[in-house]
């Protein structure tokens, strides 16, 4: 009860400080002596005075004091002992609060001779005894030990000094220099104590019956009146020993030992008892826990099943993976007589940690569908673990703060105390990665590593966590083709699997960049793609001619942006007009174009020819020859009615050294025969041509285009447009209606006004009688219109570039 609790274990208390109210927080220890001095507690000093300070499982610390230790209080039979205890919430002890504990305790009779293996010293007390006839000696004259042997106490009774046997050498320390060398020496009335480190340096290492002892061999002398007295003051504890096979502890302890049987003839055991924890177990007790205690001729053996009652499992850190031990405490208690020392009672604390397992972490997700969350649970872990931090997508974060990043932390208990943490996670938040599988499968993958630390020892360890979670959730993109006189389109709806997905035709990846060099037309506002391609362009496939339609097809592939694995196909097929190909134009020119089959891949347009086969394409693509000529060469054929004249001629591909064509295409311009009549014919001068003025419907667009490629216009969703000034503004003006290779489109007059009406002031004018305003600082330059597929009458298309201007008035801006 409260935060600290005291039990009596024979020559030892135990003081337990309670985890719950002393966790994360920095101690201090201190003991008081008699005279009410205060001395803090080390490493060293404990080991020299008899305290020991360990850890338990649940995180509390114990304290043990040694009845015989430096600052106890020894009346009769009972030691009292009282330590000071500082805790507080930061390092360097401010607002510290103290508690003060004092315990006594009850022990005796005490045996002739004591000794006592704790974790961090040992210790003999034996019992001083003095002849009769030198306590019946009654002294004439005053002592004089100051002459003889300054070094010797006055007192009536005192320690004076103590000899250690080594192997090489005997070495004699007075009482300062044991104390200096970091023994612990001690007496009372009636007995006389020796405590060391097991790291002292005249403690040995002996070997008997195979196991190793930490051994101080050492007498020590004490002044008794007129006398010099001497006491065997050796001790002996077992460093090893310990066995682990077929999942049990073995502990095995020779009985008398040389060190401790110096000048002994004869044994007989009294007593051996064992426990756990410094508590002694009955034999009952013993069964019950499948424990095994063996006393034989030669040695004592306490088998323990690894896992069994009254142990523990701790965590431990190899190189940064996470393992368990197994830990307990057993004590042994030794008991015998022998003709020197008549009773020795040897007690022995053994704490007994089995080798380092490594069990691993199991990882269970549990998919909550209708709710959209990962539920991963990770561990179990022993009560020693706490999770102190999470790195997502490489940041670290602090448990408490992970909520930020759409992460719930919970930590579960168990009966046993062990416990697991539970992660729940959104599948939308953007830590967690979404990836296609098939069909309408989505994968959603969590990956963040979760840190630990153990307690008391501070090691820490990470915990890679990667869960993947197959949900039935996927929308895939989906697609609608159609096509208008000159253009295949292909528009698609995109799904929620397709983020990361990039078009390619074939394995050609269709940027902005790549539709621009071949007048395509590329646009994605996120929630759809739409790609728009000419019915002659080198993307598209020809797959059937027919006198009456030539089936053309454009096939788009949607691949994974990182692994280029192949998503989605698709596809617009349409049906295409012959007349598309070929061009009759009144004064005799022909433009054909050739269009290379699917399945004719061998096929080289480059090496199409007409009939006659000097007659070459001027414009070569891969797959379409664009052959222009005039109706009167190449081989052209022609043909009379009543009513027309044809001429015919074939595009024809021969393969070398072969004279019967592989591909044939055959095609005719008709021209309308008209009426003749005997006309009187007078020889005069021409007169000059000119050119009467009239008036007629003319059918005219006139467009603004982005860059001097003239390759797209800006659309009506795109106005009003934002120009800087002096930026170069691009028009078109096309002359729509009627579709007449005689006509061709002049401009007269054209200005620019400051509204929507043309008719409005003021008005600046860019062209003047077809001319250049000359009173332009930035005069309008005219771009030249080539034949091209898209462009069949660069007579109806008249181009200029005009600089961004703005009106004023004096020196102010002029707006609408």
């Amino acid at each position: 009860t409260g935060p600290m609790s005291l039990e009596c274990l024979g020559s030892l208390l135990r003081i337990t400080l309670s985890a719950e109210y002393f966790e994360d927080k920095y101690l201090s220890l201190f003991v008081i002596d008699q005279s009410g001095i205060v001395w803090e507690l080390d490493e060293a000093m404990a080991a020299q005075c008899g305290y020991t300070v360990t850890y338990t499982t649940w995180r509390s610390i114990e304290f043990r004091a040694s009845a015989l230790s430096c600052h106890s209080h020894l009346e009769k039979d009972v030691f009292t002992v009282t330590i000071q205890i500082k805790a507080s919430h930061t390092p360097d002890m401010s607002n510290a609060t103290t508690h003060l504990k004092s315990a006594s305790c009850h022990y005796g009779p005490w045996s002739p001779r004591e000794l006592i293996c704790e974790s961090n010293y040992m210790e003999v007390s034996v019992r001083r005894e003095v002849p009769q006839t030198i306590k019946d000696f009654v002294q004439d004259e005053p002592e004089d030990w100051t002459l003889v042997f300054p070094e010797a106490k006055a007192e009536e009774a005192s320690i004076w000094q103590t000899v250690f046997h080594q192997p090489e050498e005997k070495r004699a320390l007075l009482v300062s220099n044991v104390w200096s060398a970091g023994y612990g020496l001690n007496a009372t009335d009636s007995r006389v104590l020796l405590r060391a480190p097991y790291t002292a340096a005249q403690v040995q290492l002996v070997e008997d019956q195979g196991i190793t002892f930490f051994v101080l061999r050492s007498s020590t002398f004490y002044k008794y009146q007129w006398v010099i007295l001497m006491l065997d003051t050796a001790v002996a504890c077992p460093v090893d020993g310990v066995d682990y096979t077929n999942k049990t502890i073995t502990w095995t302890v020779p009985k008398y030992i040389p060190p401790l049987s110096a000048g002994v003839t004869s044994f007989k055991d009294v007593l051996v008892e064992a426990g756990v924890d410094l508590r002694k177990l009955s034999a009952k007790e013993m069964a019950s826990r499948k424990y095994v205690l063996l006393n034989e001729l030669k040695a004592i053996t306490m088998k323990i099943p690894i896992g069994a009652e009254g142990g523990y499992y701790k965590t431990s850190v190899r190189n940064g993976h996470l393992g368990v031990k197994y830990t307990i405490n057993l004590f042994l208690e030794h008991q015998w007589e022998d003709n020197k020392w008549r009773l020795t009672k040897h007690t022995i604390i053994k704490e007994i940690e089995t080798p380092l397992e490594q069990p691993g972490v199991s990882i269970t997700n549990n998919l909550n569908l209708s709710a959209r969350l990962m539920n991963v649970t990770v561990g179990t872990f022993l009560p020693d673990v706490e999770l102190v931090n999470l790195t997502i997508e490489g940041v670290t974060v602090a448990v408490p703060e992970a909520v930020q990043h759409g992460y719930l932390i919970h930590r579960t208990r168990y009966a046993n105390g062990s416990k697991a943490y539970i992660i729940e996670v959104p599948l939308d938040v953007p830590s967690v990665k979404k990836e296609y599988m098939r069909e309408d499968m989505r994968a959603y993958t969590l990956n963040v590593t979760l840190a630990f630390i153990t307690y008391p020892s501070s090691e820490t360890f990470v915990v890679p966590v990667m869960v993947l979670s197959a949900v039935k959730d996927a929308v895939l993109p989906s697609a609608r083709g159609f096509c208008d006189r000159r253009n295949l389109h292909l528009i698609i709806t995109h799904g929620n699997v397709d983020q990361n997905w990039l078009p390619f035709i074939s394995d050609w990846r269709l940027t902005q960049e790549a539709a621009q060099k071949y007048s395509y037309i590329l646009k994605d506002n996120g929630t759809h793609l739409a790609i728009s391609v000419p019915f002659l362009s080198p993307h598209v496939s020809y797959e059937g001619f027919h006198t009456s339609a030539i089936k053309a097809s454009f096939y788009l592939t949607l691949k994974d942006g990182i692994t280029l694995a192949q998503r989605r196909d698709f596809s617009v097929s349409c049906m295409f007009s012959p007349s598309e190909l070929i061009q009759c134009l009144p004064n005799g020119t022909v433009i054909v174009t050739a269009i290379k089959l699917a399945g004719g891949e061998d096929l080289d347009t480059a090496l199409l020819v007409l009939r006659d086969r000097q007659c070459k394409p001027s414009l070569v693509t891969e797959k379409t020859a664009t052959f222009k000529f005039n109706v009167n060469t190449c081989g052209t054929s022609r043909k009379f009615n009543s009513t027309a004249m044809t001429y015919e001629n074939e595009v024809l591909y021969f393969r070398p050294g072969n004279d019967t064509p592989i591909y044939q295409l055959k095609f005719l311009c008709s021209y309308a025969v008209k009426q003749t009549a005997d006309v009187r014919y007078e020889s005069k001068k021409s007169p000059a041509p000119s050119i009467k003025p009239g008036f007629g419907c003319l059918a005219l667009s006139l467009k603004l285009f982005k860059d001097k490629s003239y390759s797209e216009p800006y659309q009506e969703s795109e106005y009003p447009v934002v120009k800087y000034l002096r930026e170069a503004l691009y028009f078109e003006v096309e002359l729509l209606q009627p579709k007449d290779a005689r006509l061709d489109l002049n401009l007269d007059d054209c200005w620019a006004t400051n509204s929507q009406s043309q008719a409005s002031l003021p008005q600046w004018h860019i062209l003047i009688h077809g001319c250049e305003n000359s009173k332009d600082s930035y005069r309008t330059v005219f771009h030249k219109v080539n034949y091209s597929l898209k462009v069949k009458f660069p007579q109806h298309l008249k181009r200029f570039e005009v600089r961004m201007f703005t009106f004023v008035q004096d020196t102010s801006l002029l707006q609408e």
